[in-house]
C-alpha cells in the first residue's frame, strides 16, 4: 500500500483552518492571533527544511552526519526549555543543566532502543535513530521545561517557608522536598497521561504514521508501545535529572537558599 500523496492545495486547506482560528481568537480577544500564525509558519518552514535535510541525511547514513543533526536537535530543545521559564538560572548555567538532563536521558535511552530492542545494523542508521531521538527529545523537553519552570517559580514564591525549615536544622533536600516531588511530577504527568489515555482517548502519532504508511497495525501498535516507555523514561529520568541539579544551584554549600542566583521573572 503506497501513502497517498498531498498536494498544495490539500495543504492549503488545512492553513485555512489555523487563519480561522487566528481570526476566531482576534474577535474574541485572545491575543494569541500573531503567535498562532507565526507558529505556523515558522513550523512550516522548519518541517520543509528538516525533510531536505532528512532526504539528504538518509541517502548518505554518514555516523559524522548523524551526529551532527542529532547535536544541533540537542542544542535547540536546550533552548527551548531556558525560554519557556518565567525564572531561571543566571548565567548559562541553566541551558547546560537543561541541555545535559536531555543528553543523558534521551541519548542514553535512545542508543539503548536502537542497539538492544530495535537492534538495527548499524546502530545509527537515520531512518531509525533521528525519528527515534526526535520523539525522545522533544518529550523531554516538554517534560523538563515544565518541571524547570514550577521548580524556580514555586522556590521563589515559597523562598520564606523554606528558609525557615532550613534554621529549624532541616538539610536542604528535607526543607525543599515537597517542591522538588511536586515539579517532579508535573514534568512527568503529560507522559502518564498519554500512556493511560493511548489506544483509547487517541491513536499516538508513530501508531498512526506507520498505519498510513500501510504497516500491519499489529506491528505498529508494537512499536508504538516500545516508543511510550522509552518515552517514559526518556521523560521520567530526564526531570529528576534537570530537578537535582537546578536545586543544587539554588542552595550554597552551607546549606543556604540563594535566591539571587535566578533571575526576575519573565512573561512567556
Amino acid at each position: 500500500m503506497n501513502v497517498i500523496s498531498l498536494g498544495v492545495v490539500d495543504l492549503s486547506l488545512a492553513a485555512f483552518l489555523l487563519l480561522l482560528l487566528a481570526f476566531c481568537s482576534l474577535k474574541i480577544g485572545l491575543g494569541i492571533e500573531k503567535r498562532i500564525i507565526f507558529s505556523g509558519l515558522r513550523m512550516t518552514a522548519q518541517l520543509l527544511l528538516v525533510g531536505l535535510v532528512l532526504k539528504a541525511l538518509f541517502a548518505s547514513g554518514s555516523f559524522p552526519l548523524v551526529f551532527c543533526m542529532s547535536l544541533v536537535m540537542l542544542l535547540v530543545a536546550g533552548y527551548e526549555v531556558s525560554a519557556r521559564q518565567k525564572r531561571k538560572l543566571r548565567g548559562r548555567t541553566g541551558y547546560l543543566i537543561s541541555t545535559g538532563s536531555m543528553f543523558i536521558s534521551s541519548f542514553s535511552v535512545a542508543f539503548l532502543a536502537l542497539t538492544l530492542m530495535v537492534n538495527v545494523s548499524p546502530w545509527y542508521t537515520p531512518q531509525y535513530a533521528i525519528p527515534l531521538l526526535g520523539m525522545l527529545l522533544g518529550n523531554t523537553m516538554n517534560g523538563v521545561a515544565l518541571a524547570s519552570d514550577r521548580l524556580t517559580t514555586d522556590i521563589y514564591n515559597q523562598r520564606g517557608m523554606v528558609e525557615q525549615r532550613l534554621l529549624l536544622g532541616q538539610s536542604w533536600q528535607e526543607a525543599s522536598g515537597d517542591i522538588r516531588r511536586d515539579c517532579m511530577r508535573t514534568g512527568m504527568i503529560p507522559i502518564v497521561n498519554s500512556m493511560a489515555a493511548a489506544g483509547v482517548v487517541s491513536l499516538p502519532g508513530m501508531m498512526t504514521g506507520q498505519i498510513l504508511g500501510g504497516s500491519s497495525p499489529i506491528d505498529a501498535v508494537k512499536y508504538q508501545i516500545l516508543i511510550m516507555f522509552l518515552i517514559a523514561a526518556g521523560t521520567g529520568f530526564g526531570v529528576i535529572a534537570a530537578i537535582w541539579l537546578i536545586s543544587r544551584r539554588l542552595f550554597d554549600d552551607r546549606e543556604r537558599l540563594v535566591v539571587e542566583n535566578l533571575t526576575k521573572a519573565n512573561k512567556h
